[in-house]
């Protein structure tokens, strides 16, 4: 019989979850654009050999769905970050201002870091000043946002952060571009600001309906509606397209709370079993499912997102939609009579994660086909149960078979994930660029297979980095 575990101090499926994610998108961004690698390893909307944006093209690869899957793993970590302080005895208002503040400060994060990337410092020249300034943005991040372990005092955390502080707004106030500009609140990291605005209004959306998944779920219908309106001309248009603060926050970006607020209910369901876990009653450790079945279920989950990868970057959306709905219904049998919290809490996430794919290839005709940019109803819905059902294969991995050594790598970087949201840009890119190995390397490796192989180096190079961070318990917080 395999053995549970009595305690889980953190979801580390989840985590795993989350640092697939940001590793797969450090991956995207690094693999080259030359014209020899197939569609499918870039964005559906951006095919090779140009690479030119093509808002009329559906599809969808593995590029796509980076994003939503890590939208839904940070959905999926409210419930259990704002828990803590409600355990803790926090009042409404206080958690409410917490939100707010690391919702500011994830949104200087973004700001900050865009004004150090190496193409936004120089577009058209490779001076050793620009990969300096690169690198120089790597520590000044560090600085200000480096949690340090607890024995550490608390005081040097609070020196080490207002050094980083000010450091940061003396060369901001001195920088000057190519282009006259200096510093702007309106250049930012629009991912980080997606998710600084999904950050706020998710946690603010779980903590008033946190006992009422039927109001969470409503609060979609009106967003729904509001999205169809902004469509056509009238006052919701007017309202929709404009924003007080237009730097920070926009109307438009509340549609990806499609794939948050499913994400904050999976939370909710993972926090249940971890406080069902913590009890240690014998319901715990019952088994009911046999060990091949998890194999099957591990399998399964795979095959399914695969399935809908190639099927509609391929479009052949009727098939995918047919062989999508025989291999969950088959599946269904699988998660059927769960003994113990575990395989509960798998039969509750794979409901929900049938529910979102089913209703996204209901919604893949409209719009035109599923699409990242601008994006379609069915993305949202369908991405969502394709982060679902790769949840389940981490937690079968991690939590059933208790192999987090095979996950370990993923755990640690979704630990951490804002440093490995920058390490290669800010850190190992300048480092390369610096001693010239930059340059022999790519040289190297001008095939398209050694150019992908240097991608997954160069990925490889940043998961490590960023697990030394995390084993000397050093992260990066907002």
């Amino acid at each position: 019989m395999v053995k549970q575990p009595t305690s889980i101090k953190r979801a580390d499926a989840l985590d795993a979850l989350r640092g697939f994610a940001i590793l797969m998108m450090v991956l995207s961004g690094i693999i080259p654009r030359d014209g020899t690698l197939p569609a499918w390893m870039y964005h559906a909307q951006t095919p090779p050999p140009n690479y030119v944006f093509n808002p009329h093209l559906p599809g969808l690869t593995w590029v796509d769905i980076v994003f939503p899957i890590f939208l839904f793993a940070m959905g999926a970590s409210i419930p259990l970050a704002l828990s803590r302080l409600i355990n803790k005895g926090w009042r409404y208002s206080q958690i409410f201002f917490f939100i707010l503040k690391r919702g500011f400060l994830l949104g200087i994060f973004a700001i900050v870091l865009q004004h150090f990337r190496s193409h936004i410092i120089n577009s058209t020249e490779e001076t050793p000043e620009k990969w300096q300034l690169a690198l120089q943005g790597f520590f000044i991040l560090f600085l200000m946002f480096t949690r340090l372990p607890k024995f550490f005092p608390k005081f040097l955390n609070q020196f080490i952060s207002i050094a980083g502080w000010s450091i940061c707004i003396l060369v901001l106030s001195k920088l000057t571009y190519p282009d006259g500009s200096k510093f702007s609140l309106e250049r930012s990291d629009i991912i980080l600001i997606v998710l600084t605005n999904m950050a706020i209004f998710g946690s603010i959306i779980w903590l008033f309906t946190k006992s009422n998944w039927w109001l969470r779920l409503g609060l979609l219908g009106i967003l729904l509606g509001l999205i169809f309106s902004a469509t056509d001309d009238g006052w919701v248009k007017e309202f929709w397209f404009n924003s007080p603060l237009p730097w920070i926050f926009r109307f438009d970006y509340l549609k990806y709370l499609f794939i948050l607020i499913p994400g904050t209910i999976a939370g909710d369901l993972i926090l249940k079993w971890m406080k069902n876990y913590d009890t240690n009653n014998d319901d715990s450790i019952t088994e009911k499912w046999p060990v091949s079945r998890f194999l099957i279920i591990a399998l399964l989950m795979l095959t399914i997102d695969l399935v809908l990868l190639l099927g509609l970057q391929s479009r052949l959306v009727l098939q995918t939609t047919l062989i999508s709905v025989v291999l969950c219904g088959s599946g269904w049998l699988l998660f059927q009579q769960p003994g113990n919290q575990i395989e509960n809490l798998l039969n509750r996430l794979y409901g929900w994660g049938i529910y979102w794919l089913v209703l996204g290839l209901a919604f893949e005709p409209f719009q035109g086909g599923i699409k990242k940019d601008s994006a379609t109803i069915s993305y949202f819905f369908i991405t969502t149960g394709m982060s679902i059902f790769l949840l389940i294969l981490f937690t079968v991995i991690s939590d059933y078979f208790q192999q987090k050594g095979l996950l370990k790598l993923l755990i640690y970087n979704g630990e951490n994930p804002m440093i490995a949201y920058v390490v290669f840009g800010n850190l190992l890119l300048p480092l390369f660029k610096l001693t010239g190995w930059y340059e022999e390397i790519t040289q190297m490796t001008q095939t398209p297979t050694l150019g992908l192989f240097r991608g997954f180096v160069y990925t490889l190079i940043v998961a490590f980095v960023v697990s030394i961070f995390s084993r000397l318990k050093l992260f990066w917080r907002t």
